[in-house]
């Protein structure tokens, strides 16, 4: 049985719609269970609360990449800057090694870093939460790093640039 609103909205407009809200991009980090890096690129992204620390992000129930961040201990949300759209459309494929020629560091929790990005998060994977076709995640922050760059922006299916 399908439900209710599925008869209601017309999904591809509903889409359409949400995508004239404007969003950074990041791609989220992790190590697997083999060690091996995890990445993706997020454009749901948003700060909860500052005392504690909080931030929330989240992940399709369909993504390869499910099983790593439900089960890390912790995770690093690098927020991408204007010159990274190659970050963004590498992280956002399935390809064997999204990793392959980045220059990683590695931060406190073990999370690989990106270089370049605007700012990174390094966050304890504190709670998450079912979300229809999508799982919640939030953070607890327990490091950080801003740099002064301007971000990648996505808006209306295209990267955009501040004015």
């Amino acid at each position: 049985m399908n439900p209710p609103y599925k008869h209601l909205l017309d999904l591809r407009n509903l889409r359409d719609a949400l995508g004239d809200f404007a969003t950074g991009v990041t791609v989220v980090t992790t190590r697997g269970a083999n060690g091996q890096p995890v990445g993706v690129t997020v454009n749901s992204f948003a700060s909860v609360s500052l005392d504690p620390p909080l931030v929330l992000w989240s992940l399709g129930l369909q993504s390869p990449s499910l099983a790593a961040f439900e089960s890390c201990s912790h995770y690093a949300i690098n927020i991408l800057a204007a010159d990274q759209t190659e970050f963004s459309q590498r992280f956002s494929q399935s390809q064997s090694d999204k990793f392959a020629g980045i220059a990683l560091t590695v931060g406190a929790g073990g999370t690989p870093l990106l270089p370049g990005c605007c700012a990174w998060f390094e966050c304890r994977n504190e709670m998450r939460y079912p979300g229809g076709d999508h799982l919640i995640l939030v953070g607890y922050v327990e490091s950080f790093n801003r740099e002064e760059k301007p971000p990648l922006i996505f808006h209306g299916g295209r990267y955009r640039a501040l004015a």
